[in-house]
């Protein structure tokens, strides 16, 4: 049997991951309401009848409230956090007067986001700790000494980077002794680069692909765990209207609806298995916070072990729009 996400690093998670993006209201200061909280009430039980024990936050997300309104329904349910696994990113600051949205992996802006994250969320550890979007003016031995400090002071146990190459990454852990278990990516059946790197090696084609060289290879080498967001391609393929897509995203949504019927699942199953097929054991971090569609999911990883080698080349062959080179 292969191992469950994150397992080499003492967790024990589910392969699917509830992303908060959505919970909170709107990306604003409004208050937080009582219809906020009882949607949120509801994408976390739809999350853990789903077999959903892993939960994704950034400290950005609908400015704060989304942490907020989590720290609300844990506080409902205090005995929920001994059975599931937060995580969340910081390092993206919003504009500010006249200084303009930015990157800041500066030690104390780290140690300060860290801070605001548990107050919000309630709690005194994060399982894992993501740094949220490269910083050009990263100083890994700044980073370090404040990952040290989360670790020594038991605010977070476990560390990860979003949207890094593989490059980043090595830069970053030649100056920390704690691992990097986790990356996190755009990866789905309507984002392709991450596998058009590979196979348009030696190709012309390859040079439009925007995806690092080798990041995939490397963090299956390394055991970092990679995590895709918008895995569900924002509902192209599972529903929402596609009327202005292209001729091929329109065949693939049929193609997937069809594969769905054949099936008896949903099409978001098996979106989610498409990905999940791949050996990078990719863990998905669904974004939506629509209870329905987190139901949806449930069947994803039946339907990646289901799911046979032609079915899923038909899938990617349909979603590429073009034969394979």
């Amino acid at each position: 049997m292969k191992s469950q996400p994150l397992s080499h690093w003492g967790l024990n998670t589910s392969r699917l991951v509830l992303g908060c993006m959505g919970l909170g209201g709107g990306w604003n200061r409004d208050p937080i309401t009582n219809e906020h909280l009882k949607h949120a009430e509801s994408a976390v039980e739809a999350a853990l009848e789903a077999g959903i024990t892993m939960f994704d936050h950034a400290d950005i997300y609908t400015m704060g409230k989304a942490e907020t309104v989590f720290g609300q329904v844990l506080k409902k349910r205090p005995q929920l956090r001994d059975s599931i696994v937060i995580q969340s990113k910081c390092g993206i600051r919003f504009a500010e007067g006249d200084v303009p949205s930015r990157y800041d992996f500066s030690k104390s802006h780290i140690l300060n986001a860290v801070d605001g994250i548990l107050q919000r969320l309630g709690i005194e550890t994060l399982d894992i700790l993501l740094l949220h979007r490269p910083d050009p003016l990263m100083e890994p031995d700044e980073v370090a000494e404040a990952i040290h400090s989360l670790k020594s002071s038991g605010k977070a146990k476990r560390f990860g980077v979003s949207n890094m190459s593989a490059g980043q990454i090595r830069f970053l852990q030649q100056a920390s002794s704690e691992p990097i278990i986790v990356n996190q990516l755009e990866m789905s059946l309507g984002h392709l680069h991450w596998l058009e790197q590979g196979i348009l090696v030696n190709q012309h084609a390859g040079t439009s692909v925007n995806f690092a060289e080798g990041l995939l290879e490397f963090c299956q080498t390394e055991r970092i765990q990679i995590q895709a967001w918008s895995p569900l391609a924002r509902g192209v393929f599972t529903g929402r209207a596609a009327d202005s897509e292209p001729e091929h995203i329109r065949q693939t949504a049929a193609l997937v609806a069809r594969l769905a019927q054949q099936k008896e699942t949903t099409p978001e199953a098996i979106v989610l298995g498409w990905l999940m097929k791949h050996p990078a054991r990719i863990q998905p971090v669904i974004g939506t916070a629509n209870p329905k569609r987190i139901s949806a999911c449930r069947d994803a990883e039946r339907q990646a072990e289901l799911m046979t080698r032609e079915e899923w080349y038909q899938l990617y062959v349909s979603a590429r729009g073009a034969n394979m080179p």
